[in-house]
């Protein structure tokens, strides 16, 4: 693989969205609903994508089933300029499909099946963090990082090869982990990304201040909590703030952080502060959830800085 910027690895996966859905039916066993759609997704797919729209050079390490669906996201992923050299196709496992269900204020709820806890094991492909900047994990507790050996041979070689890590973190759902299990992980992490229920469910705590405390003390180097509407909060061992959201009319939160994420990923990796870089998040999440579909809003970084110079999605 040729020398990247950000190489994102995690889940791979088809998104069914279904949008204003009726729970009143209008038959026996017939049900209406305002929109439905097939959108690619996961959070390593949404990353890449989002992060090579921004600029970046990035890879994709995931896999995918050898089926429709999955050369449907490998196809995509080409088509955006993300390196698919390092997807692994499989006869063992379909590709995962969610089905999402969306409600008009953009919160959703999804369902996930056997297929998105199947892990590819991408410690057998630590090498070619060599030819990358940044790794980014998505996600924590989730297939493929749901197994801590599986976490700390990467983290360890990333740290090895002076690559900085981003991790961003999800619910539990086939494997109940905690933070203990992942403790001596989280010191090789440079940057972690919960959003507020997460740091709630893994800290015990209920305010963002808190929540991040309980992160640091067990080793996190920087703490990003993602509040949705409200922006964000960051803290390290050194500073602690707030930081505002953009205003937008919000239609689908799907791959809102995976968006915020590379976009954060990107202005770190350029030398850019911390401050800059999640107001540059923060439009880039903004932008995401102003249209169904976890890549379906954000265009380019000129339509980013747009929106942190007026204020206003186009």
């Amino acid at each position: 693989m040729s020398k990247c910027d950000a190489l994102f690895i995690g889940t791979a996966i088809l998104d069914s969205v279904i949008k204003g859905f009726d729970s009143e039916p209008v038959s026996i066993t017939g049900y209406r609903a305002e929109s439905a759609s097939l959108n690619i997704g996961g959070e390593a797919v949404n990353g890449a994508i989002a992060g090579a729209k921004l600029g970046m050079r990035t890879a994709i390490l995931c896999f995918l089933g050898n089926d429709v669906a999955g050369s449907m996201i490998e196809g995509e992923l080409a088509e955006h300029g993300v390196s698919t050299e390092y997807v692994v196709r499989t006869d063992e496992h379909p590709t995962p499909i969610t089905t999402m269900f969306v409600a008009d204020d953009g919160s959703r709820k999804s369902i996930t099946n056997k297929a998105h806890a199947y892990n590819f094991h991408p410690e057998q492909y630590v090498d070619i963090l060599s030819d990358t900047k940044a790794v980014v994990l998505g996600s924590l507790f989730r297939a493929p990082f749901n197994e801590p050996d599986v976490l700390r041979s990467v983290t360890e070689a990333a740290q090895e090869r002076g690559v900085t890590v981003f991790a961003d973190t999800k619910l539990p759902n086939f494997t109940q982990l905690t933070l203990d299990d992942i403790a001596d992980s989280l010191p090789l992490i440079d940057y972690i990304t919960p959003n507020e229920d997460e740091a709630r469910y893994y800290s015990g705590e209920n305010e963002p201040e808190k929540m991040a405390d309980v992160f640091l003390e067990m080793g996190a180097r920087n703490v990003i909590i993602k509040l949705g509407g409200q922006g964000c909060f960051f803290k390290n061992g050194e500073e602690a703030f707030y930081m505002p959201a953009y205003n937008v009319n919000p239609v689908d939160a799907t791959g809102a952080g995976d968006n915020f994420l590379a976009g954060f990923v990107s202005e770190i990796i350029c030398g850019n502060n911390v401050k800059d870089a999640l107001t540059f998040a923060n439009a880039c999440g903004a932008i995401c959830a102003s249209a169904v579909g976890a890549g379906t809003a954000l265009h380019d970084r000129e339509q980013v800085e747009r929106l942190i110079a007026d204020g206003k999605v186009e």
